[in-house]
């Protein structure tokens, strides 16, 4: 396994969770997004490890992490999330979700409210039905599951070499090592059933903001945004933050669906302040969310 930090492997539910650690401190979990890994994390890390220790972890169906024939809906993947924290002994963290992970992360308040003391969300899902017009057809009943496949195998290395910047400039080594984790048998399956998980045709159905009410103790909540995101509109951010009490929303100018890659030293410096701020409230969560 190529890790970021050091390397890891942990049993959880029946499959194997691999995940990067690295740095001194406080718990930092970082969770990635959909057909993604914890490599995502690979400028803003080093960046973050001289004021936590930064675990990253590859959700199952991505990465270096087993693939087991399993549900990969938002609630299975915040069990898988907290068993893995309780596994390697991290009873709370600071959680930052990029995308999906967001999504995952919003998930674990509902469900394992006590795991989290901070929560980051990165250009995240669950706050609106907007979403990429490719995701939703990926997710088109019958025809989605039929070319989604040969998308994912013989277009998606193109897209990586020749739009890279959606991606976040990927260096062609990672673009390499991309290609070759999703090529692990399972990673297909994994795509389509978390994709079905939270989008449809008409985007995102699972919006876990419409449920926030259901979270008594809401802890401190940041959102960071890219304002060219062509994935997750950053209107979604903005709605969020304009109908909710304490939550800041920090946007970059020239930045796409990945903020932590295309300005990593921006980002770090606004996500240790958001972290060690010790005035930050609670957040209070408006439950209308965008479409």
């Amino acid at each position: 396994m190529d890790m970021i930090g050091n390397p890891h492997e942990t049993h959880v539910q029946d499959t194997t969770i691999a995940w990067g650690e690295m740095g001194d401190g406080p718990p930092l979990v970082l969770l990635h997004g959909l057909f993604d890994s914890h490599r995502t994390w690979r400028r803003v890390a080093p960046l973050l490890a001289p004021n936590y220790r930064v675990l990253m972890v590859d959700l199952p169906g991505n990465g270096y992490s087993g693939r087991p024939s399993a549900s990969y809906t938002l609630d299975w993947n915040a069990d898988i999330v907290s068993d893995w924290m309780a596994a390697i002994g991290v009873d709370k963290a600071h959680v930052c979700g990029h995308s999906y992970g967001g999504g995952v992360a919003q998930w674990m308040l509902l469900k394992h409210r006590e795991r989290t003391d901070r929560l980051a969300l990165v250009s995240a899902g669950g706050l609106g039905r907007g979403v990429a017009l490719g995701m939703r057809l990926a997710a088109f009943p019958f025809f989605g599951p039929k070319i989604t496949p040969h998308a994912l195998r013989y277009v998606m290395p193109r897209i990586l070499k020749y739009i890279s910047g959606t991606f976040g400039n990927m260096e062609p080594v990672e673009q390499e090592r991309f290609i070759e984790m999703s090529r692990i048998p399972g990673t297909e399956m994994a795509f389509q059933r978390t994709l079905a998980g939270v989008i449809n045709v008409f985007g995102q159905y699972m919006q876990t903001s419409q449920r926030s009410e259901e979270i008594a103790d809401m802890p401190p909540v940041a959102l960071f945004w890219g304002e060219k995101d062509p994935i997750i509109p950053i209107r979604h951010g903005r709605e969020m933050a304009k109908r909710s009490g304490n939550i800041a929303l920090t946007t970059y100018t020239k930045c796409g669906h990945y903020p932590h890659l295309d300005a990593p030293d921006a980002f770090a410096t606004d996500l240790l302040a958001f972290l060690s701020d010790p005035n930050a409230l609670p957040a209070r969560m408006g439950s209308k969310a965008t479409t």
